[in-house]
């Protein structure tokens, strides 16, 4: 880019858009992308040329490490087996297909195919997981489709790596190095990621003070990343992995006013990056079309048969895995609306566009490697194409396909386990009303709050006495002690399956709210 104006420029702009996405309910990826290529299509708009350092090395690994410290740990036990499959499986399925396709209707010659094929063979957890954000899906199928995207780009990565390789250098494939590679790629970063993420949890246990809090929070990330790629592993499955573990044991590394600072940063960091990103992509294309040679003006035809090719291969493949697994669980009529979602959700996005802007521009002979604008073209096309058409229509496919979740469903699961918190409270509250050793006035402002959590599921206290000082004092304290009784509650609500990950998350929050409210008072 050329100067900072026009990265605040692009900020702004992405901003904008973005805020104007959340007050229309539609998705904001989507809304960027199409805003992008419209600002880029105006007269005098700079040029602008996508950095694969910027992408690698500054946006994907907090944007990996949101998405996957947002992954549920349970649920990933129960889907390992079918994320696997689509993971290794169908990325090879895509990149098969996608490369003859590529080699029947394109001027690519076969090397160069394969190497579309490789970059565009793998969904995008950025994408999938900004588009599933508002989505009400079961926790089982949401799991799946952000678990699969998360773990499919080591696969990717190996088959890019491999198919640049031939291109470059115009030999032949060696898959038992290929294997081997994938194996130090996806294993190396596994290792890695999981060192990483067990020095931070006994450092985050040890601190107490926010801003330090914060500051491991947004270098962990980075240091998975850069620490799996200085050891020429893959550097994405470090940062996945990472997030992973920590997390499933957040809420017990830090307390709640931690906790609610980590979330706003984080917030706002995922945000930026995400309008950022999903921006470049559509200011980008013009000028990758510029830069066509006059022979491939027909490139929009070749995007199109592509990106058809890669959701009919995953249709192929997801409809008889579905059915095997629909036939394992309750043998009977299959259900062809969770495969049609699957499908439908799985999107493209930054990976794929850092994947084809890393492949070299020379040749080993020292020549332009040839077609690669073609294929970055391609690519981007085919990243613009998904997030626009599935990404508008995904939220309808959802609730046509009827396995969103109702509100009414959420609300329901949200309001019992409220009410679970607050007999657990209550039980605590009576333990220590036999005690005899708490003032009445404490214990009756302590006892209408709680009835009031159980009668209207409402995170509000009903005191109305005006206690004294010490009293006070006391009130804050007993209060404390029955949030940590009702946080032990939500996580054995969680553990033996009675409500969601998502419910837990947002209990767990209201607790830290006003546990941070009476650490204020």
């Amino acid at each position: 880019m050329r100067s900072v104006g026009t990265v605040l420029a692009l900020v702004v702009l992405a901003t904008v858009v973005a805020t104007f996405a959340r007050r229309w309910r539609i998705p904001a990826p989507s809304l960027l992308v199409v805003a992008g290529l419209a600002v880029a299509l105006l007269p005098g708009t700079p040029q602008i040329e996508i950095s694969p350092e910027i992408i690698g090395l500054v946006v994907l690994p907090p944007l990996l490490y949101a998405s996957a410290e947002d992954m549920p740990w349970r649920e990933l036990r129960a889907v390992w087996k079918p994320v696997g499959i689509l993971a290794i499986g169908l990325v090879l399925a895509s990149a098969a297909a996608v490369s003859a396709v590529a080699v029947w209707v394109t001027p690519l010659s076969w090397r160069m195919a394969f190497v579309l094929g490789a970059v565009l063979a793998s969904t995008d957890p950025v994408a999938v997981t900004a588009l599933g954000r508002r989505l009400s899906l079961p926790p089982r199928v949401q799991v799946l489709v952000q678990a699969e995207s998360l773990f499919n780009d080591a696969t990717s990565l190996v088959l890019v790596r491999v198919a640049a390789g031939i291109a470059v250098a115009s030999a032949a494939a060696d898959w038992g190095a290929a294997g081997g590679q994938f194996l130090v790629l996806a294993g190396g970063g596994t290792l890695i990621g999981a060192a990483v993420a067990a020095v931070i949890a006994l450092i985050r246990r040890r601190t107490e003070d926010p801003v330090l809090e914060t500051v491991i929070a947004l270098v962990t990330p980075y240091a998975a990343y850069l620490l799996a790629e200085a050891a020429h592993t893959s550097g994405v499955t470090s940062c996945v992995v990472a997030g992973v573990v920590l997390g499933g044991r957040g809420d017990r590394l830090t307390n709640a006013r931690i906790r609610l600072q980590l979330h706003a940063v984080y917030g706002t960091v995922v945000f930026l990056l995400e309008s950022v990103v999903f921006s470049l992509i559509g200011l980008a294309l013009p000028a990758e079309v510029r830069a066509l040679a006059d022979g491939d003006r027909a490139w929009p035809l070749y995007a199109l048969a592509v990106a058809g090719t890669l959701i009919a291969v995953r249709l192929l493949w997801i409809a008889p895995l579905s059915a095997v697994v629909q036939r394992k669980g309750a043998p009977g009529r299959m259900n062809w609306r969770v495969p049609m979602v699957l499908t439908w959700a799985g999107t493209r996005g930054v990976m794929p566009l850092a994947a084809a802007l890393s492949i070299p521009e020379i040749a080993k002979d020292g020549t332009a490697l040839a077609d690669r604008p073609l294929v970055l073209v391609l690519t981007t096309s085919v990243v613009v194409v998904t997030l626009v058409v599935q990404g508008f229509t995904l939220a309808p496919v959802v609730r046509r396909s009827g396995i969103a979740l109702e509100p009414a469903h959420t609300e329901r699961e949200e309001v019992e386990a409220r009410s679970r918190l607050a007999h657990a409270g209550l039980g605590r509250l009576e333990e220590l009303t036999e005690l005899e050793a708490v003032p009445e006035i404490v214990l009756d402002r302590l006892r209408r709050g709680l009835t009031a959590r159980l009668e209207d599921a409402r995170d509000r206290l009903a005191g109305t006495a005006t206690p004294t000082e010490s009293a006070d004092l006391v009130y804050r304290q007993l209060r404390r002690d029955l949030i940590a009784v009702e946080t032990t509650e939500l996580q054995r609500l969680y553990d033996t399956h009675r409500i969601s990950d998502t419910t837990r998350r947002r209990l767990q929050r209201s607790l830290d709210l006003e546990e941070a409210r009476l650490a204020d008072a």
